[in-house]
């Protein structure tokens, strides 16, 4: 089938919506109309080249839709089924998903970075030459062809751009405090960052009941929208990580018993190591360049007993987390529809990164079907 999609050819390259050939799905693949897709920061990794990426390719990993068809062996979603994308289609098999660590599965990792799916092929094509996956899924597009453990079933009702976000942003932020820091009531938590996957890990921290929830940003727009969220109180970057991090220790009491960092610059994640008190730990979530160090102090880690503890995804299980996350939007305890601040179409992807890089932006969803309404019966052609 032809579908419209948004390929970068280049790194620093813009990115040029055409026409592409999407072929059927193979064994144990869905083929996803997609409704709407997240413009992430993992995508613009791509654009400046700090994630190696085969070229030409599709970005977009956050992605909701339709299931339109599924390939031989497909058991766990059916024609007509609305889902959320998961870009870590895990194995089940290796040491690390055995160790419930699906997220780290040495499966799909070395697969991931090839650009194709699980088999490492791709299913696009612009004139008989292949264009690449990214992250398996490639969501700036109309449709897209992910293997079936990429499908998590979401309720009708759930409106797609909500659900695409679930699928990258709000599932690392959420994730990272009840799965990586496992954030219990009554503690301290400050989150250093307040885009979209700082928002989410401070509407997490709020549900779960910490106390104080104190927001760190750099923009005065940012730090309004968390206190409306539940914040208690803001810190607004201070030039330094030490004198951003005194502001948290003295907003908090005396230190944080949990940071979370969701910038990925070295100054944020220093600033979250400082900011913790005896036995604190510092969550980190960004995604540095690779060749960031952080330097830390490291006396104060044997004898405040700090702890410095990585986090990607979220340390999901996306069948298990999905379904969880969302039953809290649909309760109102997550209101992740704010995270929404601009609704674009896919010909104007390129000023979707304008924004997010501009600072204005919490999160840019792309309307790639409007005709796809949740709760219509019929699959969106």
């Amino acid at each position: 089938m032809n579908i419209r999609a948004a390929v970068l050819e280049r790194v620093d390259g813009p990115l040029v919506v055409g026409d592409l050939e999407l072929a059927p799905p193979g064994p144990e693949e869905v083929l996803v109309r997609l409704g709407a897709s997240g413009v992430c920061r993992s995508d613009y990794n791509a654009v400046d080249g700090t994630t190696s990426t085969p070229f030409p390719v599709v970005l977009g990993h956050e992605g909701a839709g339709v299931v339109e068809a599924v390939g031989d062996g497909v058991t766990r979603v059916a024609i007509g089924d609305h889902v959320t994308l998961s870009w870590t289609p895990s194995c089940g098999t290796c040491p690390e998903c055995v160790r419930d660590l699906p997220q780290l599965c040495s499966t799909i990792w070395p697969v991931m970075g090839a650009g194709g799916l699980m088999d490492e092929t791709s299913r696009l094509a612009r004139g008989g030459e292949a264009v690449y996956h990214y992250c398996f899924l490639s969501t700036f597009a109309e449709a897209c062809v992910v293997p079936e453990r990429s499908c998590v079933p979401i309720p009708r009702d759930v409106p797609f751009d909500v659900a695409g976000l679930v699928g990258c942003a709000v599932t690392t932020g959420v994730g990272a405090v009840w799965n990586t820091a496992g954030v219990r009531p009554g503690d301290r938590v400050a989150v250093i960052g307040c885009g979209g996957v700082g928002l989410s890990a401070l509407m997490a921290a709020v549900a779960v009941g910490a106390e104080p929830v104190i927001a760190v940003d750099a923009a005065p727009g940012k730090l309004q929208t968390a206190t409306e969220l539940g914040a208690a109180s803001v810190v607004q970057w201070a030039g330094s990580a030490e004198d951003t991090a005194e502001a948290i220790r003295e907003a908090s009491g005396g230190g944080v018993d949990y940071a979370i960092e969701a910038t990925g610059r070295g100054e944020a994640m220093l600033t979250a190591v400082l900011a913790t008190r005896g036995r604190g730990a510092a969550v980190l979530i960004g995604i540095p360049r690779a060749e960031t160090v952080v330097p830390l102090p490291a006396l104060t880690i044997p004898r405040m007993e700090r702890r410095v503890l990585g986090s990607i995804y979220g340390s999901a299980r996306p069948e298990r987390d999905f379904p969880r996350i969302i039953e809290l939007y649909r309760s109102g305890r997550l209101p992740l529809e704010r995270l929404v601040s601009h609704r674009l179409t896919l010909d104007e992807v390129d000023r979707a990164f304008e924004l997010m890089n501009s600072g204005d932006a919490l999160r840019v969803v792309l309307d790639l079907n409007p005709g796809a309404v949740p709760g219509e019966e019929d699959v969106p052609s």
